[in-house]
């Protein structure tokens, strides 16, 4: 039997909603042409900042490096996987994954997104930094709670005083999503369903038929649709920073929709092919 997805007021987004009106988004300063985490602000030591469609690069990196001087920013060449790679020094090219460590002063970490969520990380007291790329493929092959691991196994940090902020993607007002998807997740997370929203209300597969119906002599389910939700990835990624040992009041969250804020933000899912990518940025001092 198919599963039925609910919202409730512990997975609703609100993507579109004014920080006014949703007290997620004030964990986040919103300008025209750069976006940071607000707590993140008050953490020594290290600096950040998420790019938007109208940012200009160069002038967005010297921003976001607080005008000092960084070698980079290193970038990888995406591929929607679980790889991590820690960095001592910038690499000749870049390389294959989605997720960037580092333990270097002033080596400035990037990736760029269009929907899918950057995340970056800090642990003060090593201190050592990451910055990820997680889609709905590196969501299911667990991309945020292996960079956490890989901090801990290479620098020693401690999950219970690493910080970290999710930055700008696709929401689940936004996002819905096919049977695959669905079925990966479910392969993998025992909350999975959780993560899920039902944007059409009950599956019809779900609805009792008179039992003269049920022995017709033709399948009445037959030409149903797949199955489609709506998937909260932030969520997703969250509970995976939690599984990994951060605590919940140090992860920033709430950031803008990027599909509801297309005249700020670079969506995939809104532009197709032609939409550009944003920057998110992390650096030790």
């Amino acid at each position: 039997m198919a599963q039925r997805f609910t919202s409730s007021a512990r997975h609703a987004d609100g993507g579109a909603q004014s920080a006014a009106q949703d007290p997620a988004l004030r964990s986040f300063a919103v300008e025209t042409d750069f976006i940071y985490a607000r707590a993140w602000r008050e953490l020594p030591g290290v600096a950040h900042g998420f790019s938007t469609r109208h940012s200009e690069r160069a002038r967005f990196f010297r921003r976001a490096a607080g005008g000092g001087k960084f070698i980079g920013p290193v970038f990888v060449r995406q591929v929607h996987s679980d790889i991590v790679w820690p960095l001592k020094e910038a690499p000749q090219t870049a390389p294959a994954g989605d997720a960037l460590v580092t333990a270097t002063p002033g080596l400035a970490l990037s990736v760029k997104t269009a929907d899918c969520f950057p995340i970056l990380l800090f642990d003060p007291g090593i201190p050592a930094v990451g910055v990820i790329h997680a889609g709905w493929r590196g969501a299911v092959k667990r991309i945020a709670e292996k960079a956490v691991g890989l901090m801990r196994a290479r620098y020693g940090a401690d999950p219970g005083r690493m910080y970290a902020a999710i930055g700008p993607g696709i929401r689940s007002c936004c996002y819905e999503v096919g049977e695959e998807v669905i079925v990966a997740f479910r392969s993998q997370f025992t909350y999975a369903d959780e993560l899920f929203r039902n944007p059409r209300g009950q599956n019809p597969a779900d609805i009792r038929l008179p039992r003269q119906v049920l022995t017709a002599g033709r399948p009445p389910l037959r030409d149903l649709a797949p199955e489609r939700a709506c998937l909260n990835l932030e969520e997703a990624n969250r509970r995976q920073l939690l599984a990994a040992g951060l605590k919940a009041e140090n992860i920033a969250a709430g950031a803008p929709c990027t599909a509801c804020r297309n005249d700020l933000l670079c969506s995939y899912r809104r532009e197709g092919a032609a939409a550009d990518r944003m920057y998110a940025f992390v650096l030790l001092r």
